[in-house]
């Protein structure tokens, strides 16, 4: 026993030193890749800037290439026919040829350093974006790292019996860690970064019409205070999948019907719920459980069923709270779920059995063509 004490501190201390560096790392390599974004912008910027001025001095070339061609055509006939003309044309005729070919030179020396300067822009953004993309990704590979280390490493050796137990939790929790910092990387990616990058834009536009055409600029601005409405609403759906704060706030059954109500809105799926206890739930892990199964559930349904009709059933009393779902869908194989642990649906349902196993819970579940599926869930909670 006392063995075992000198080893879980030892490993704690190990532990503690592992995520202090770790930290150090991140904070180095995000101020890394926040120094690259920069560098990227910049030279985006200037790769633009410098794409028009090459274009602009291209189409200059090809101006003077006339001209020097015109004015060799006409050096030409005054030679050709000398002797009809004075001094004084020939004399112009020369002038106006060579200066023609001193401007076309001067100006295609600077095509060159423009096109040069150009390929170098464009060089030096690829590999800061190679940079950046490297940096991104370990960031959110340490992060990753960091959120396991720091979780509650005595709880899994308190609660794990072997070696072989907690290799796979860990995976899980890794890649559920995973799976949700892509959801929630991909929904701000898709949703609010772009509007704020697309209203940065407008922006700059709307600043330039104000000295131009301040009625165009007002309605550009009222435009993009609707936009911003739009984005904080996306953000607000954001931060209540992350973590549905009207649980503490309204309770369990009115959070329910809440993200319900924007199920069928979304889905066109019918779900009915329907309460046999008005009981309330003091537990915040016991709700937050419950409202994430139903959350998953409802989200397998959305993914795979193709049903068109949604019942869930609550009920508390004094032995526990009891859950069941069922749906009019197409149904699948339950003996293949185990085979199915990578794919969406297998990993919701393992995701599903697990929250209820760690409040004590049974989780069991039914399914085929005929019947649609039944999912049970009932946890042991004393009033």
């Amino acid at each position: 026993m006392i063995n075992k004490t000198i080893d879980i501190n030892m490993m704690d201390e190990i532990l503690n030193k592992t995520i202090a560096t770790v930290e150090d790392s991140k904070e180095e390599i995000f101020e890394i890749a926040e120094s690259m974004r920069t560098e990227c912008d910049s030279l985006q910027s200037q790769l633009e800037e410098m794409k028009k001025k090459t274009k602009d001095i291209m189409l200059e070339v090809v101006v003077l290439e006339k001209e020097e061609k015109q004015s060799r055509q006409s050096l030409l006939k005054v030679s050709k026919f000398i002797n009809k003309y004075c001094e004084e044309d020939i004399k112009e005729a020369y002038r106006k040829a060579n200066l023609a070919q001193v401007k076309l030179t001067i100006k295609q020396r600077e095509e060159c350093d423009m096109i040069k300067h150009r390929n170098d822009l464009e060089i030096r953004l690829s590999r800061a974006g190679e940079v950046l993309k490297k940096a991104d990704g370990l960031t959110s590979k340490i992060g990753v790292a960091l959120e396991y280390l720091t979780g509650n490493i005595q709880d899994m050796h308190n609660t794990l019996g072997d070696f072989q137990q907690k290799r796979i939790l860990g995976q899980r929790i890794l890649l559920a860690q995973e799976d949700e910092r892509k959801r929630v990387a991909r929904e701000i990616h898709d949703g609010p970064a772009q509007t704020l990058s697309n209203m940065l834009i407008r922006l700059e536009v709307s600043c330039k019409l104000m000295d131009i055409d301040a009625v165009k600029a007002k309605r550009e601005l009222e435009e993009l205070k609707t936009i911003a409405k739009g984005s904080m609403k996306d953000i607000r759906k954001i931060i209540y999948n992350l973590r549905p704060m009207s649980l503490d706030d309204v309770g369990l059954i009115p959070s329910i019907n809440r993200y319900i109500t924007s199920f069928q809105q979304e889905t066109k799926i019918c779900v009915e719920l329907i309460v046999l206890s008005q009981v309330e739930i003091d537990d915040s892990l016991l709700k937050l459980t419950i409202f994430r199964i139903i959350q998953e559930s409802l989200n397998n349904i959305r993914k795979h069923s193709r049903a068109t009709n949604v019942k869930i059933i609550l009920e508390k009393n004094n032995a526990g709270l009891a859950l069941n779902i069922r749906d009019d869908g197409i149904g699948f194989d339950v003996s293949l779920l185990g085979e199915q642990q990578n794919e969406d649906e297998g990993f919701g349902i393992l995701s599903m059995r697990e929250r209820a196993e760690l409040l004590n819970g049974d989780f069991t579940i039914l399914s085929n063509s005929k019947i649609g599926t039944k999912i049970r869930v009932f946890i042991p909670h004393k009033i």
